[in-house]
């Protein structure tokens, strides 16, 4: 049994027990008398320092360990709960973080965290007394029990091993040992347990067997009978320093006792036959067996790589789908058309499935917000309470990656230039703690999320003062904008209300970087504000990258694919019904002023002569604008693989990428975000 096979495990547990910390430290802050959630937390920090020095990362182990004195001392009403030991604890975790995720990248999660491990000790020491090895020995009090029968049963060959060793000057011993219920890398202790009595004795039998405790076959106490020369102080002493054992028992075996019990039980006519005993035996098992098997785990850790090589084959899948769809129809046979029809139908089940796979709760990134926001709002002597709605909306992982950078740049944004001074809240008549809410949903086949505070909102007159200063837009067009057109102009490159630059939100950069993230994934962001009462930022987002639904358009000989979440409607209209507005050919769309994009023109298809009175047109929207994309014919929907262009073609305008057809065509992707202006 080596320790690398649980490294995955390790590191995976440690930053769920560093989160939970995170969480729990959080809302022991609202509610410093609420001891419970010290156990919580005790909870996390001992099960880590038991996995931490198990793997054999010391530095982590002793941090730990002086965080949970801390914690003791708080559960045990010895430490008055204040600001100061929130900051070392928050501290102590962050140092923890950092080392966990050392391991992660392939370190050794060295570090050295003599001044926090300082900070913990002032504080502790600033309590009563504690002596933490007398804590210690109170966790794991062992109790060694007088000589007398064994509690397990043993066969022929095992009694005489038992009974050999002691005419050779071995004692026999058995062992229960109980670990603790919240232990969760269980093989690994019994490794270890193992380990240090095969160096003080020999091991004659265990209970369960070798391979059920090594499968984690077992609740959470197990037997072993030992013979050594050792004494049995010795023996609990050495076992005790296994990490989460929560308390070992040792009985001597006598062989004599043994023997006479044995004789006893052969002359008792109530005893039950050996068969009987067996079958009894049998029946446990094969209920305890049963018990395992229902309460076992339903879920399994996958590697993201494997997710991503499942992925990429199933898309090529749909390519040949595709493929065989169109050999198909120009075959027309029926029994082909039967067997194409049910692989389409089996395949999009199986899509579905996969796509599945890939989502991910956004919890995972919004669950690093609350220690931020708490960082921040104590930085700028403001009060914030974040609210988190609808985190267990789920993504797709590679949307997941990439969102937390924006929503850290929005979320810092409503707090610096958002949120008012606790004292300036107080004049306009609102609560002194300000309140952001991030909320994510599910609407058709996108997800929302919202970033909303009841903060100052956004002045109009100083954002289109900004804007005309800086050139983004003349006089004569800020006066024709609407209030979200002015809004959406805080997302022009370089753009900064602030007056001065600070490390908080933007540093100088503006919101810019956040919009082109999001547009970069085939997603929108808007805003929605009203000076004096707050601002509402909506970030709206596709369920999946890869495989996205497209309305296909020829071009003359040329094929195009345009995606239906940016397509209103298509329509074919007579060339009269084009008309000329700002040397520009625009439609009348059920009353509003559409402007006419030539696809051709765009991408410089060579035009034939075309005298046909009708044109085909698809109207696409990018928030508020809409434009009408001429075509030449429509080829109907289909699901297609979002394939991108490569590093050398990443500039082409107005192209997101390219799809492989299913007559074996190349059609390129249409971006509709950058033909709207």
């Amino acid at each position: 049994m080596e320790l690398n096979q649980y490294l995955e495990v390790f590191i995976e547990e440690s930053k769920e027990h560093l989160q939970a910390c995170n969480e729990k430290i959080l809302e022991l802050e609202k509610n410093p008398k609420d001891l419970s959630i010290v156990n919580e937390i005790f909870r996390s920090a001992h099960t880590l320092k038991g996995m931490s020095a198990t793997m054999g990362y010391e530095d982590l182990a002793n941090l730990t360990h002086q965080m949970e004195n801390v914690l003791d001392a708080i559960r045990n009403e010895k430490l008055t709960v204040t600001s100061a030991v929130f900051d070392a604890v928050f501290a102590a975790v962050d140092d923890l973080e950092e080392m966990v995720f050392s391991i992660a990248e392939g370190g050794d999660g060295k570090k050295d965290v003599s001044a926090v491990l300082t900070m913990l000790k002032n504080i502790e020491n600033g309590s009563s007394d504690i002596d933490a090895s007398k804590l210690a020995e109170n966790q794991v009090a062992a109790t060694i029990e007088s000589p007398s029968q064994a509690k397990q049963e043993y066969d022929d060959f095992e009694f005489t091993v038992i009974q050999q060793s002691k005419e050779q000057g071995f004692t026999a011993y058995e062992l229960t040992i109980n670990l603790r219920e919240d232990c969760l890398l269980k093989a690994a202790r019994v490794f270890m347990v193992f380990e240090i009595l095969e160096q003080l004795g020999e091991v004659i039998k265990s209970v369960p067997s070798v391979d059920m405790l090594e499968e984690e076959k077992f609740d959470s106490q197990f037997s072993v009978a030992i013979v050594s020369k050792e004494s049995a102080e010795d023996i609990k002493l050495k076992v005790m320093k296994v990490s989460e054992i929560d308390n070992v028992s040792i009985t001597t075996i006598d062989p004599e006792t043994m023997m006479n019990h044995n004789v006893k039980d052969e002359a008792s006519p109530a005893t039950p036959k050996k068969e009987e005993i067996a079958k009894e035996e049998k029946a446990e098992k094969k209920s305890v067996s049963k018990q395992v098997t229902t309460t076992s785990s339903k879920t399994i850790r996958v590697n993201i790589e494997r997710l991503d090589i499942l992925m990429n084959l199933f898309e090529e899948l749909v390519i040949d789908r595709g493929r065989l769809e169109q050999i198909s129809k120009d075959l027309n046979n029926s029994e082909l058309d039967e067997t194409v029809e049910r692989m389409s139908r089996i395949s999009g089940d199986l899509q579905n499935i996969i796509l599945n796979m890939r989502m991910v709760p956004v919890e995972t990134v919004f669950n690093r917000f609350p220690r931020m926001i708490r960082q921040l709002a104590k930085d700028l002597n403001k009060q914030i309470n974040l609210e988190i709605i609808g985190a267990e909306t789920e993504l797709d992982r590679t949307v997941i990656d990439e969102i937390g950078d924006p929503l850290v740049h929005l979320l810092r944004n409503a707090i610096d230039h958002g949120i008012e001074m606790p004292e300036e809240r107080l004049k306009k008549g609102k609560p002194e703690v300000g309140n952001v809410v991030l909320r994510a949903y599910h609407s058709g086949n996108h997800v929302f999320i919202e970033i909303e505070d009841d903060g100052a909102g956004i002045n109009r007159e100083r954002v289109l003062a900004k804007a005309i200063a800086r050139g983004v837009v003349t006089e004569q067009i800020a006066a024709t904008l609407t209030d979200n057109q002015v809004y959406e102009l805080i997302f022009s490159s370089g753009f900064s209300t602030a007056d001065k630059i600070s490390d908080i939100s933007g540093r100088g950069v503006g919101l810019d970087v956040v919009k082109s993230t999001i547009e970069s994934l085939g997603g929108t962001v808007s805003i929605d504000a009203e000076e004096g009462k707050g601002s509402l930022f909506s970030i709206q987002l596709p369920l999946t990258l890869s495989i996205i639904s497209v309305m296909l358009v020829e071009l003359q000989n040329e094929k195009y694919a345009i995606p239906l979440s940016s397509i209103i409607e298509t329509a074919v209209i007579k060339k009269e019904e084009i008309l000329q507005a700002h040397n520009q050919k625009v439609i009348d769309f059920r009353g509003k002023i559409v402007p006419l994009v030539y696809l051709t023109e765009i991408f410089e298809v060579p035009v034939k002569n075309n005298n046909d009175e009708f044109v085909s047109i698809i109207i696409v929207r990018k928030g508020e604008k809409m434009a009408a994309l001429v075509v030449d014919s429509f080829i109907g929907q289909q699901e297609i693989v979002l394939k991108s262009l490569g590093n050398y073609l990443d500039s082409v305008f107005a192209i997101s990428g390219a799809t492989i057809l299913g007559d074996g065509q190349v059609a390129l992707i249409v971006d509709c975000n950058s033909l709207i202006k």
